[in-house]
């Protein structure tokens, strides 16, 4: 049984010992409505990006390393395991894909809401402080389980530390399952820059 409670700003819905904000139910309303619009026809892949002068952490290996990725078929299922499925989602919420934290004396950069999106994904790429995007892996989808995008223990941690107050900007690149690419740079507030 379904119980609601104000929690904070946020009403939140409680289903047994999961919870569901309604903030999440509204990004998915959200892009069941565009997905309803949309040719379903994949768009042209992003030029690569540009490696810039800056010198920055590298964040995971090079992009020599980068596997041969292949085009999954795009059957929506409800889901939310394919590019057609959660391109509209992703696209609705691009300031969120990643996240900067000062914590403990140190800058957390997060990719929660990437890997809550990670099944119509192929690859995952993050550049800091304008350096060249470099792969990031991406646990596996859990297709065996009620919620294939959820975050287990054994997947490990969303994020990576760096020194304190040494991100500026993230640049992160991802490939849909269909093998289309979008890509966004944000400052450590999140804020999308040009």
């Amino acid at each position: 049984m379904a119980k609601a409670r104000k929690s904070g700003k946020l009403e939140c819905v409680y289903f047994g010992s999961g919870v569901i904000v309604m903030m999440d139910v509204l990004m998915v309303l959200a892009a069941v409505a565009l997905q309803a619009g949309d040719s379903g026809e994949p768009t042209e892949p992003t030029e690569p990006i540009a490696s810039a002068e800056s010198a920055a952490t590298a964040v995971a290996t090079s992009s020599a390393e980068a596997p041969m990725l292949v085009a999954e078929p795009q059957e929506a299922t409800g889901r939310f395991t394919t590019a057609t499925e959660v391109r509209p989602i992703l696209t609705a919420t691009r300031g969120n894909w990643v996240s900067v934290r000062e914590y403990d004396g140190q800058d957390l950069v997060y990719v929660t809401h990437l890997w809550a999106w990670r099944c119509g994904l192929v690859q995952l790429k993050l550049g800091i402080n304008g350096a060249a995007p470099q792969l990031w892996p991406l646990p596996a989808c859990h297709t065996d389980t009620a919620q294939p995008n959820g975050i287990l223990d054994t997947d490990g941690l969303p994020y990576r530390s760096f020194n304190l107050q040494s991100v500026d900007t993230v640049t992160v690149e991802i490939t849909y399952d269909d093998l289309t690419t979008d890509m966004v740079t944000v400052n450590r507030l999140g804020q999308p820059q040009p």
